[in-house]
């Protein structure tokens, strides 16, 4: 006989009772004849342009179009092969053309209640970025907003209140 804690039990067993979070505001299956390779990550942008982010030289149309009708552009996807058809997951997410390019490809603003810092790249810096810093204004007193680039001027935006 176990001297554990049933309870205990199931946090061991990785059963807690908390709902997993979701990770897909979609999922369909899509048929790709000729498609090239067993995964894609690609990004659907707001001018219904796609784009690859990882290694690909296939049609990204079928994988998107399986899509049409549940989700609306920005959204990055993940598509895989499953035998004769792919699944396709897709998030929605923010895409922003900035203003003002901020000279790097990662932005990292903090407002806590001791003030604001930003890193571009990694690298503190006392370059304001008003545009950015209103988008965290928008949600919480207190924020953490991260732009990455996808291309040009336009940036991947996530935005967590802290």
């Amino acid at each position: 006989m176990s001297s554990l804690d049933p309870a205990r039990a199931w946090l061991a067993a990785g059963i807690t009772g908390l709902a997993r979070g979701k990770e897909w505001d979609v999922v369909a299956t899509a048929e790709a004849p000729g498609a090239p390779g067993d995964e894609v990550v690609f990004l659907a942008l707001p001018d219904g342009r796609l784009r690859a982010e990882t290694e690909w030289d296939g049609d990204l149309r079928p994988l998107a179009d399986a899509l049409a009708g549940e989700i609306e552009p920005p959204f990055r996807a993940l598509a895989r092969r499953l035998a004769d058809l792919w699944a396709v997951g897709a998030v929605a997410i923010d895409i922003r053309e900035l203003s003002e390019d901020p000279d790097g490809d990662a932005v990292e603003i903090a407002r806590t209640e001791e003030g604001v810092s930003v890193r571009i790249d990694d690298v503190p810096t006392a370059r304001p970025l008003p545009e950015l810093e209103r988008l965290g204004e928008a949600r919480a007193a207190t924020y953490v907003v991260r732009a990455t680039r996808v291309e040009g001027r336009l940036f991947e935006v996530e935005v967590e209140p802290l």
